[in-house]
């Protein structure tokens, strides 16, 4: 799909006067540090190139008028400024009039309506976050449109958190959005949740590339078990609390960990505050690692995560751990593991160049046995953040 035949789509749905104007914002890749985000911890996510476009124009009322290239039997949606009601939309508009919404609820009135066409190109429901990048895109056409220019890309960052949490009730943390809004070609975001200090990492994979394998299995976040793991992890907080003062699971090391987790009453709890300290802390190594070209050390923190996910924080399930078993047999694979949310989704892989094409083949074959359906394969590049398409 050429940036050019979204933009005619626009003006063949919506008509080809006034001033239209071009959005991207891509989808991300968390390269590892998985549900720390919401726990203080640290994250490493990259952009994609991969993600949302958006051709948008300003009305003089109040309508609102949306199209998906990507649900065309649903056609054109129509709403107004005057129907922005918490989840009163079961489609994918909830994501573009959150953003509307959370605006207005911050101070920046969005007094006239639009019209706007999106197309994306990131796999829908596969955990390389298509939601957090409408709200994005959204944002940064929001903020071009009604000429809100003091905000920047962390505020918009922050607000589609607002907007996923407040609007569509998904208890989501501020990664994705965060990774999609200030995303850098050719480097992660090494993002400290807690007070969202980062830096950029350059990601030097020397004879190697990132493989994403999407399981094909759909999740929603709403109805699956995020919220869940969110609030066992509040609670064993909580627990530690008593004993310890600590503002985040995060901010435990391990040893910390260790000598006060006999505080966390339940088990069940007690394994999920493991995965959010372990996985904090093998975030900060495995970006030590790259920072020393030790690529093969971060492949093994990768697998280690993936373990981690499984066992103590339970949120992969056969479609992830199948992908990810299969990967580590493959020759010239540096690591794998279940990337995003889980219960679905993807897994990432760092594979070389010479093997990707056997990788494919063997992990695909496999999976297909035994899933009985088929994964697809996507091998990536990491782009730029969200902005206005020149």
């Amino acid at each position: 799909m050429k940036v050019e035949d979204i933009k005619q789509c626009f003006v063949e749905k919506f008509g080809g006067e006034g001033e239209i104007c071009g959005y991207f914002a891509p989808g991300r890749v968390n390269m590892i540090g998985e549900h720390t985000d919401y726990n203080g911890g640290h994250v490493f996510p990259c952009a994609l190139t991969i993600g949302t476009y958006m051709f948008a124009r300003k009305r003089e009322d109040r309508k609102l008028r949306f199209y998906s290239m990507n649900f065309e039997a649903v056609g054109v949606v129509e709403s107004s400024l005057d129907e922005l009601l918490p989840q009163s939309e079961d489609n994918w508009t909830a994501y573009p009039k959150g953003m509307v919404w959370t605006f207005n609820q911050k101070g920046h009135e969005i007094g006239q309506g639009f019209d706007l066409v999106l197309y994306g190109n990131i796999p829908n429901g596969s955990g390389l976050s298509s939601s957090a990048s409408v709200e994005v895109v959204t944002g940064i056409m929001l903020r071009d449109l009604f000429g809100y220019d003091e905000l920047s890309n962390t505020d918009l960052a922050l607000y589609g958190q607002y907007s996923e949490n407040q609007y569509n009730g998904v208890n989501c943390g501020i990664m994705d959005q965060f990774a999609i809004a200030m995303g850098k070609k050719d480097h992660a975001i090494f993002l400290d949740t807690s007070d969202l200090s980062y830096e950029y990492a350059p990601i030097k994979l020397e004879g190697a590339r990132i493989v994403i394998a999407c399981s094909n299995k759909k999740r929603g976040l709403g109805d699956s078990k995020y919220n869940e793991r969110r609030s066992e992890c509040e609670t064993a907080l909580a627990e530690i609390q008593k004993v310890k003062e600590v503002a985040s699971l995060g901010a435990l090391t391990i040893e910390e960990f260790e000598e006060v987790k006999d505080a966390i009453q339940d088990p069940v709890r007690q394994r999920r505050a493991k995965h959010a300290v372990y996985e904090n802390q093998r975030t900060i190594q495995a970006v030590e690692a790259l920072k020393n070209n030790e690529i093969q050390k971060f492949g093994q923190l990768m697998n280690e995560s993936h373990i981690s996910l499984r066992d103590d924080y339970e949120v992969t399930g056969i479609e992830l751990d199948t992908l990810a078993k299969e990967a580590w047999k493959c020759e010239g694979v540096i690591g794998s593991r279940m990337t995003g949310a889980g219960f679905g989704g993807c897994t990432v892989s760092i594979v070389e160049d010479g093997a990707i094409e056997a990788f494919i083949a063997t992990v695909g074959t496999a999976y297909q046995e035994k899933i009985g359906y088929a994964a697809d394969f996507y091998v990536v590049d990491i782009g730029d953040g969200a902005g206005i398409l020149s």
